[in-house]
């Protein structure tokens, strides 16, 4: 059974809520949703034309997967400690969020829509006990968010059928919610002159390649009629196409005819340093460093580690927080205190096995980890003696050391001298 039978949906199949007899375009549906305009450079942006951009591409996909590859669990409190659920939610989570979908596709799909096109939207399927059983991922263009009497809505409407979910139902993760907090801004469509422009400079470059790296020109000579300079343009523009098809190094011109270039030069246009600022805009719009983008023109030894700290810091800690809290309060609701969800960043050492141990070893020191714990996150079993505390032997209290007094010897005392014998008379 499929995710449109489970969740209710049948009938026949329609592409649009105007007229089903008549089949849109993927295209003209973002536009009928507001999420595909126009900018200034007159580029058509769009959700599928920005991950044409590599470094859209690239943002999307890395932080997207980074996402989708922590572990996501379930804790219960136990007096001041905490022990990890086992089966029910903590599978759904962490396993499989339905019979269809992993855990990572359902994370790896919701914040690929949540980086393009803003919002990413979860059904939570309940049994009679009120217990979760299913994750289903919603379409967001199949979504209309609305607020009635203060409280939010959301419209699903696919198949011919539409079905109105209360906010408890959903999961709703949005990049940027607008003043009414019903709306939500798209990275992409709120960026679009940005977008544009690199589309454009993209096209611009590919078009002049395609000439044979031939930039726009004009032909100056001495032309008797208009239609000569219709002709001339002609015969100049084939000839150029001709020769890039062939790998000619030069054309012919007639006596007393010039060519001189208009627009802007590749070369002396930097287009190269163009396409780095164009990476360093995308940047600024996910809150990433450029590293990440595979840009490592201003890349040291120090500063590159420093942008991994602050990609996790700053951009990763944002967006666990959001949807750690938006689970409890969906998956748990307001009144529970014991049960947590928690996204552990330690798997972004998972590749890293010096680090790891290093920072296992001081934990260890430390009385911090024991070595079971620490053998656990390693996939190692239980060592018999490994579930004590351990602290170095060197560190005591201040006071307590064992100090022994050592007697300290004086310098060596001169002999006595016999005194001087007294003069006789002879």
């Amino acid at each position: 059974m499929g995710i449109m039978e489970r969740l209710g949906i049948t009938g026949e199949k329609r592409e649009t809520i105007e007229n089903p007899q008549v089949p849109i375009s993927n295209r003209n549906i973002l536009k009928f949703f507001g999420l595909e305009d126009t900018s200034l450079t007159g580029e058509t942006v769009s959700v599928e034309s920005a991950l044409g951009i590599p470094a859209v591409w690239a943002a999307v996909n890395f932080l997207s997967g980074m996402f989708a590859g922590l572990p996501l669990q379930v804790f219960k409190k136990v007096g001041d400690d905490r022990v990890k659920v086992k089966g029910g939610i903590n599978s759904i989570l962490h396993d499989n969020v339905n019979d269809q979908m992993s855990s990572y596709a359902w994370r790896m799909y919701s914040y690929t829509n949540v980086f393009t096109g803003g919002r990413a939207f979860t059904f939570i399927e309940r049994n009679s006990s009120n217990k979760v059983t299913n994750l289903w991922p919603l379409d967001p263009v199949n979504v209309t968010v609305e607020r009635k009497n203060g409280r939010l809505t959301y419209k699903h409407s696919e198949g011919g059928k539409t079905t109105i979910y209360e906010a408890a139902e959903i999961i709703d993760i949005p990049f940027l919610l607008t003043h009414d907090m019903v709306k939500h801004y798209s990275p992409i469509m709120t960026n679009r002159n940005t977008i544009g422009w690199i589309l454009s400079m993209t096209r611009y470059g590919a078009k002049t390649f395609s000439n044979g790296g031939v930039p726009p020109f004009v032909i100056e000579g001495p032309f008797k009629s208009p239609g000569a300079i219709q002709r001339s343009a002609d015969d100049l523009a084939a000839a150029v196409l001709k020769g890039a098809k062939e790998g000619r190094m030069a054309i012919s011109l007639p006596d007393g005819h010039k060519i001189l270039p208009i627009g802007f030069d590749a070369e002396k246009m930097q287009m190269s340093e163009s396409q780095r600022f164009g990476i360093e805009q995308v940047a600024r719009i996910y809150s990433m460093p450029p590293t990440f983008l595979q840009d490592l023109t201003h890349g040291t030894f120090s500063n590159t580690e420093q942008q991994d700290l602050h990609m996790v810091k700053h951009t990763a800690k944002r967006w666990i927080e959001q949807l750690e809290a938006e689970l409890n309060l969906k998956l748990f609701g307001r009144k529970n205190n014991r049960l947590y969800v928690e996204m552990n960043l330690d798997g972004l050492l998972r590749g890293d096995f010096k680090s790891r141990i290093e920072g296992y070893s001081k934990g260890i020191q430390t009385a911090i980890l024991t070595p079971n714990e620490a053998r656990r996150r390693e996939n190692l079993p239980d060592d018999p003696e490994g579930n004590k505390l351990l602290i170095q032997g060197a560190t005591v209290p201040l006071g307590s050391q064992q100090l022994e007094l050592i007697p300290i010897e004086g310098p060596d005392e001169a002999p006595d001298e016999e005194p001087d014998e007294e003069p006789t008379d002879d």
